[in-house]
């Protein structure tokens, strides 16, 4: 038994090195900068300990402002991209010909660089001298006046980057919710449609549950992922997100490390922490929730 023992970490062993070098390591060394009062990078020096970095982090009005913006770009992305990806998935799943050729379009935009879509959403919202852009000519059509998506109100730059961010996730969810659903035994199916169950009763007492695990993977992967959006914001709002209202948590850490606040990793360190801290409360509520609703 021991023997056994010693050999399955070995096994694990190359695992764990890299998961204490580049995860723990790390994480602990900025927890320790998170409370080095004054530190200098050049000098490796600081003046204090304490939790003044925390303190700072939490009264900046550019952090509140990153703070408000991820967090309505989580709550408002996670619940729509897996909705909206899963109706297309069932769809897909319901097509016998052409099924490939579909996932195939659908997942496109996962392959595509992020700011290059994020350059063809700020062409289609974006107002220019020469014309309102192709979004608010379609809304002129409508009777609606042209808006300015990219400069113009906070709702307006939101609903951009929030569809954005929803357009970039989608592709990956319906590959993985596409291969759950085919994963389904048959049989459930055809003993339901013998009984003359519903599609609608189908869909919520048998793919559901079967599927819930995989639906809270997504979530919970979906979560972490918003929480971490930065590159979605820069491509349609430039790298100036301060003054556009519209810089996010992971922003604000980089740009208190390296952007126009930069030279400061102590107040980096702490928000980076606070981030960490929000992260793992979400997730813990979600296995929470996961054990009454998620069958495996």
């Amino acid at each position: 038994m021991k023997n056994n023992s010693l050999k399955a970490w070995l096994y694990l062993l190359p695992a764990v090195v890299f998961l204490g070098v580049f995860m723990v390591y790390p994480l602990i060394d900025v927890l320790i900068y998170s409370f080095q009062e004054g530190f200098n990078s050049a000098s490796q020096t600081y003046f204090g300990v304490g939790g003044y970095n925390y303190s700072y982090v939490l009264h900046d009005p550019y952090f509140l402002q990153a703070l408000k913006n991820t967090f309505i770009l989580v709550f408002i992305t996670v619940p729509l991209s897996t909705a909206i990806s899963l109706i297309i998935s069932v769809a897909l799943s319901s097509i016998s010909k052409l099924r490939n050729l579909f996932q195939t379009v659908f997942f496109l935009p996962y392959v595509t660089n992020t700011l290059a879509v994020g350059l063809v959403f700020m062409i289609l919202f974006k107002q220019t001298p020469i014309s309102d852009g192709f979004i608010n000519t379609l809304l002129g059509f409508f009777g609606i006046a042209p808006i300015d998506f990219i400069t113009g109100p906070y709702w307006a730059k939101m609903l951009v980057l929030s569809l954005y961010t929803i357009w970039v996730v989608m592709p990956f969810k319906i590959l993985i919710l596409t291969s759950a659903l085919a994963s389904v035994d048959q049989t459930y199916y055809n003993a339901a449609k013998v009984d003359g169950t519903s599609r609608f009763r189908i869909f919520t007492k048998i793919t559901l549950p079967m599927i819930s695990p995989t639906l809270f993977y997504l979530v919970i992967t979906g979560f972490i992922g918003a929480f971490k959006a930065y590159s979605d914001a820069v491509a349609l709002f430039g790298t100036d997100l301060n003054a556009n209202e519209m810089n996010t948590i992971v922003g604000y850490i980089y740009d208190m490390l390296y952007g126009n606040a930069g030279g400061f990793p102590s107040y980096a360190s702490a928000a980076a922490i606070i981030l960490f801290v929000i992260v793992l409360t979400i997730t813990c509520i979600n296995l929470l929730v996961s054990k009454k609703h998620v069958h495996y």
